[in-house]
């Protein structure tokens, strides 16, 4: 047990470096990244509630994940950008626990959204004609609100379990932002069944979503491979194929920050993995499931050419006016 119990104020994130060149490399590519994230997934929420055409059960979800990549990313990625900056590495204990249970908390979220998703495109490919039926505005709404809850009393306990421990003299936290193993090892007391009890959560909250993701997806690829036409095929693997990558990246990383054994040894190593969850994998996500979508990209060119041109008709070419628009969900 470790002894020396104090009560620490605020922690010293090491970060990646200390070598000052190499700090403002990484802002300048961390802070282009996550311009990048913020721009790419803004398009997708403003262009999938104000374009009729893409008012469907997929882009209202999309465009509920991409609040959430955003969310995401933000919680961490500011305040490193303002520790790669000034070379002030403090953040405070409050805004460190405030830190650590929002990135569980909307991580957990979109794994929750994830299978939701994933369980759409199930319904829309093996149950075509029943899905308008089922996939109702109503349920969209619920299956995300959802989410949201499930994953908060998913997370809510152990936040509130770890906040009862006392913390050693050490505030030194070897990571660039409020993660839970390093964190663990400044606690004093006995952790192991904290630690079980995270372990057991992730668990569920990865390995269960994936499994049942899974479950979805072999579903679909049976249904793919029973249409008769190759040009069926092609267009109903390629509405599937944008999904499947993105919860690789997703569960991939994740899986080897929290579930994969011996996490002391690869510390490290883990920092980038946490550079690919926390930028990499929200970076991608508007350009691999949307933008590269054709009805994405006709409807941005529409607006766009609208907004450059200023054409007094153009509302009503890029669909039904406002008022008497019918969101299709």
């Amino acid at each position: 047990m470790k002894s020396n119990e104090t009560r620490i104020s605020e922690f010293i994130l090491l970060g990646f470096t200390d070598t000052r060149k190499l700090q403002l490399l990484l802002f300048a590519i961390l802070f282009f990244s996550y311009f990048l994230t913020i721009t790419g997934n803004a398009v997708i929420i403003i262009l999938a509630n104000i374009d009729h055409r893409l008012h469907t059960p997929m882009y209202f979800f999309l465009w509920n994940f991409s609040i959430l990549e955003i969310g995401f990313s933000t919680v961490v990625i500011p305040q490193t950008l303002s520790h790669l900056l000034m070379g002030n590495k403090n953040i405070s204990y409050v805004g460190c626990m405030i830190q650590s249970f929002l990135y569980f908390y909307l991580g957990t979220t979109e794994f929750f959204l994830l299978t939701v998703m994933s369980y759409d495109r199930y319904l829309a490919i093996c149950n075509p004609l029943r899905y308008p039926s089922i996939m109702s505005k109503s349920l969209c709404t619920s299956l995300t609100f959802c989410c949201w809850i499930a994953s908060f009393f998913l997370i809510i306990g152990p936040s509130m379990v770890f906040l009862q421990f006392p913390m050693c003299d050490s505030n030194i936290l070897d990571h660039f932002f409020c993660d839970n193993t390093p964190l663990n090892h400044l606690v004093c007391g006995d952790t192991r069944r904290h630690e079980l009890l995270g372990l057991i959560l992730a668990s569920v909250s990865l390995l269960g979503t994936l499994t049942i993701s899974v479950v979805f997806y072999i579903n679909i690829i049976k249904t793919i491979l029973r249409i008769p036409s190759t040009t069926g095929r092609k267009k109903a693997f390629s509405t599937c194929a944008s999904h499947f990558i993105v919860v690789s990246i997703s569960y991939g990383s994740c899986i080897f920050l929290y579930i994969s054994p011996a996490q002391d040894r690869k510390l490290k190593f883990a920092k980038m993995v946490a550079i690919l969850n926390t930028i990499v994998s929200p970076l991608l996500n508007p350009f691999i499931y949307s933008l590269r979508n054709k009805q994405v990209q006709e409807a941005l060119k529409d607006h766009i050419s609208f907004i450059l041109h200023l054409d007094p008709n153009g509302l009503q070419a890029l669909g039904q006016p406002r008022n008497s628009i019918t969101r299709e969900v």
